[in-house]
């Protein structure tokens, strides 16, 4: 499977344990890349938001309030553990206290036309989610025989 993290990967396909193969579609992300969400600034807010002090937080999280004071400062950045009680502590997903609202998924457009196709009975689902994933193959080899 391909993470990532990981730019050893020479395949867009693995199979998972559940039995059907399914493409991976990670790309590299530079370690300095620049995201919309400044993690410090929007943590703090977030605990604002739910009316929370640093040390409430902090003893939901299980972490000293040195540490959460530490995160919200920028000089720390948490754990993947640290990153899920904080979602849970605050009540909301790990993308929506890692990303900005419109930083993943699909443009409003596509939106529209991914609602209608969750309606779609099985059969043609899985059509449409053959024909995106040849695409999507497609478009990724391209990108790499190219040099991106």
């Amino acid at each position: 499977m391909c993470f990532i993290f990981d730019n050893r990967c020479d395949s867009f396909k693995s199979t998972h344990s559940w039995g059907f193969q399914m493409l991976d579609y990670a790309s590299s992300v530079p370690i300095n890349h620049q995201w919309a969400v400044n993690f410090p600034e929007h943590l703090a807010a977030l605990r604002k938001q739910k009316g929370l002090t640093q040390q409430q937080l902090a003893e939901r999280v299980g972490v000293h309030v040195v540490q959460l004071r530490r995160y919200e400062a920028g000089t720390s950045q948490p754990t993947l553990d640290v990153v899920r009680s904080l979602a849970v502590a605050l009540g909301i997903s790990a993308d929506a206290l890692l990303f900005d609202k419109d930083e993943r998924g699909p443009d409003e457009a596509l939106k529209l036309q991914f609602e209608a196709v969750s309606r779609f009975d099985p059969e043609a689902k899985k059509v449409v989610q053959q024909v995106l994933d040849s695409m999507i193959l497609q478009q990724e080899a391209r990108r790499w025989s190219t040099g991106r």
